[in-house]
């Protein structure tokens, strides 16, 4: 039997990365050799101490038991940590952060707590998919920013018509940017911290990309990093590109305390938390940051160097960004021809 899907079923495009997976599994098939430029998953391994914490905190029975759904206090105490080490932000543990399924979990979701249909969500192209996914399960609709190279790969803010932004209840952004591998700065966070102010736009930023930089003076910044960003944002953080933790399933989201208490009001009916024994091995990635994040950044920056030089020599012109795994944005024409 066949059952017929939701509405919001069928409206779905195609997942770009399930069919990316779809042509790269067919080639395969046929004996070829692919270099996959897909979905961002690091193929370092995740830190030996990281996951020896696991284990151990696997074997206590006292986490076999339903965790919290706003998450397990010493993550949080340790993703308040990292914030105040990496970013120089204080944030309440208990009332302006709480754990999630991976930031990909948060940021579909949030859409659920803010979105009513007819809504309006600001989404930047080229983006992350689930932006605009997650706000058209919700009923709403999504409002395109789009990202230029001109103007460095920036929503051009001034350029949203008045009955627009006064319909968004969301902006998304994505600073170092997949899949462009664009940066921004304090003074752009600033712009939209004031923009969100004044027509009451909850600033979701994606901040997944952070600790991924190969240049020390132009360090990735937080939004929160912008004074007064906490009373118009949020920042959704993941410990999959920083710590090698994709499968992991593990992150979390910081800010707003008000829109964290949200969020958590809606997961404590969707979901029962992240298994304690992943938390206990994320506070030990966090609390550890600087070694595991330098370690990665060396290897990524030999690899960058490599492809750099082969575009080189190659005559690609291409955007040469500083931060990221991502590749750099290829120009469409080969130079000189």
């Amino acid at each position: 039997m066949i059952f017929e899907e939701a509405q919001r079923l069928k409206s779905l495009p195609p997942y770009l990365f399930a069919e990316i997976d779809r042509v790269i599994n067919e080639k395969k098939s046929k004996g070829e050799d692919v270099i996959s430029l897909g979905i961002g998953d690091p193929d370092l391994e995740t830190p030996a101490e990281i996951i020896d914490k696991l284990c151990n905190e696997a074997k206590n029975k006292d986490n076999h038991r339903y965790p919290s759904s706003y998450g397990l206090k010493l993550f949080k105490e340790a993703a308040a940590g990292y914030y105040r080490e990496r970013f120089n932000v204080e944030l309440d543990p208990e009332t302006e952060i709480i754990t999630l399924w991976g930031s990909k979990e948060g940021i579909s979701n949030i859409a659920y707590v803010f979105i009513n249909p007819q809504d309006i969500a600001l989404v930047p192209d080229p983006g992350y998919l689930v932006y605009s996914i997650g706000t058209m399960f919700a009923g709403g609709s999504s409002h395109i920013m789009p990202c230029i190279e001109e103007n460095n790969f920036l929503p051009d803010l001034g350029s949203i018509e008045k009955k627009v932004a006064q319909k968004a209840k969301i902006m998304h952004l994505n600073y170092p940017n997949n899949p462009t591998s664009a940066s921004c700065g304090l003074e752009f966070f600033k712009k939209v911290r004031d923009f969100a102010g004044q027509n009451r736009i909850l600033v979701c930023h994606d901040n997944a990309y952070c600790d991924v930089y190969f240049n020390d003076s132009c360090k990735p910044v937080s939004f929160l990093n912008a004074e007064g960003a906490k009373e118009t944002g949020i920042e959704f953080n993941s410990l999959s590109k920083t710590f090698n933790m994709t499968g992991w399933r593990i992150g979390f989201a910081a800010g707003n305390s008000h829109a964290i208490a949200s969020l958590g009001k809606y997961k404590t009916n969707v979901d029962s938390g992240v298994f304690n024994a992943v938390q206990y091995a994320g506070a030990t990635a966090l609390k550890n940051w600087k070694a595991y994040s330098q370690n990665n950044i060396s290897i990524y920056r030999k690899r960058r160097n490599m492809v750099f030089d082969a575009f080189n020599k190659t005559g690609l012109k291409y955007y040469k960004s500083d931060s990221t795994f991502r590749q750099p944005q290829l120009n469409t024409t080969k130079a000189g021809v």
